[in-house]
């Protein structure tokens, strides 16, 4: 039985662990940028885009391809950002389990 409560309080440390690295990771802001700073973007930890600054000189009317090809990239290289500190914080709080749906 004492095994028991001793997992118990492990399951609720890792717990509490879990919820203090999470709430760390969303109010954390991630920068990215495309084109050489042309676009750049800060998402949130919790994958909410905070700003998308465009340099003036990339808005070319004769090329708004290019420009959408740039803010994909940064959104995309933002994604990516959060998705790797996410994995990261929950690789240390596991100790290295993968425990799906956790974060």
């Amino acid at each position: 039985m004492q095994n028991m409560n001793q997992l118990m309080k492990q399951a609720q440390k890792m717990q509490q662990e879990m919820l203090r690295s999470q709430q760390e990771l969303e109010a954390k802001v991630f920068e990215t940028s495309a084109g050489g700073g042309i676009v750049k973007v800060e998402m949130t930890g919790k994958f909410e885009v905070k700003s998308l600054k465009i340099d003036p000189q990339a808005v070319d009317p004769e090329d708004v391809e290019m420009l959408e090809d740039l803010i994909l990239a940064a959104l995309q290289e933002a994604h990516a950002k959060v998705s790797e500190a996410s994995a990261e914080i929950m690789g240390k709080v596991t100790g290295g389990m993968n425990i799906p749906g956790l974060f």
